[in-house]
């Protein structure tokens, strides 16, 4: 039984690991994601389960569910809109 608790743990630590690698900064709130990669190698299945509660902007169907991402910020010569209007 502890076994599959242990099992458990590192396949959360795992997937979450991943999942926050791989999400843009704009989908990972009240921590920058270095932080929270930090959290979830660091506090055992504390940190993953705070990831996937707090940590990230959950999407449904497409749409994102609460929080609105962030805008990014784009120079003027990397942003289509500005450079349309010239």
């Amino acid at each position: 039984m502890q076994g599959f608790f242990v099992l458990v743990s590192l396949g959360m630590t795992l997937y979450t690991f991943i999942d926050c690698a791989k999400r843009d900064e704009t989908q990972i709130l009240r921590l920058p994601k270095w932080g929270w990669l930090l959290v979830i190698l660091l506090t055992g299945i504390i940190g993953p389960v705070a990831y996937l509660t707090i940590g990230r902007v959950r999407s449904i169907g497409g749409t994102f569910k609460g929080n609105q991402p962030k805008k990014r910020i784009l120079p003027p010569d990397d942003d289509p809109d500005f450079l349309r209007s010239i």
